[in-house]
């Protein structure tokens, strides 16, 4: 299974961390791409309806080289950092810029993966998690985990081994 793990984070922190348990658990010979989304060069969304959902971007920039790719995708994972309250604009942007090719993600197993600093029963996951649960429903994804960890200092959630084995094991959940 070909997974695409879309990487929201700009630095080298917690969620680096959290995927990087995800790829250890998936283990050698995984067909598994991170995407780091702050390292490509993608424009924002200008709504201009030349894609009509269907034929790609316009834009002169890695939107539809990134976007063949989570196409091509049989799981996408989203993982991102929480800022203020959402994911973080790193992602966001991907995802709108997947508008381009909407259609063509219809049905696709995804996973979600969240850390920020504050306990995760505070309201900043409920509303990332809600906004994945709006984009499942149009697009009939079909949800294979979603994940919360707190994390306030560079190397929480390495040093949480209960976490770091809970990463490990979600692979066997996309199956």
């Amino acid at each position: 299974m070909k997974t695409v793990i879309l990487n929201g984070s700009p630095r080298k922190g917690n969620t680096l961390t959290a995927i990087n348990a995800y790829i250890e658990g998936a283990g050698e010979g995984s067909d598994i791409e991170v995407i780091h989304a702050d390292k490509l060069n993608i424009s924002g969304c200008k709504g201009c309806g030349a894609c009509q959902c269907r034929n790609g971007c316009v834009a002169k920039d890695d939107t539809n080289a990134t976007v063949d790719k989570i196409v091509a995708a049989d799981m996408i994972i989203f993982a991102t950092p929480v800022y203020w309250w959402g994911m973080t604009a790193q992602l966001k942007l991907v995802i709108d810029k997947c508008y381009c090719r909407g259609h063509l993600l219809t049905g696709k197993k995804i996973g979600v993966l969240v850390v920020g600093g504050a306990p995760t029963d505070h309201v900043e996951y409920k509303l990332i998690r809600k906004q994945f649960e709006c984009m499942a429903q149009m697009l009939k994804w079909d949800i294979r985990f979603y994940k919360d960890y707190c994390a306030n200092e560079k190397e929480d959630l390495a040093k949480n081994s209960a976490a770091i084995e809970e990463l490990k094991q979600l692979s066997a959940a996309v199956e």
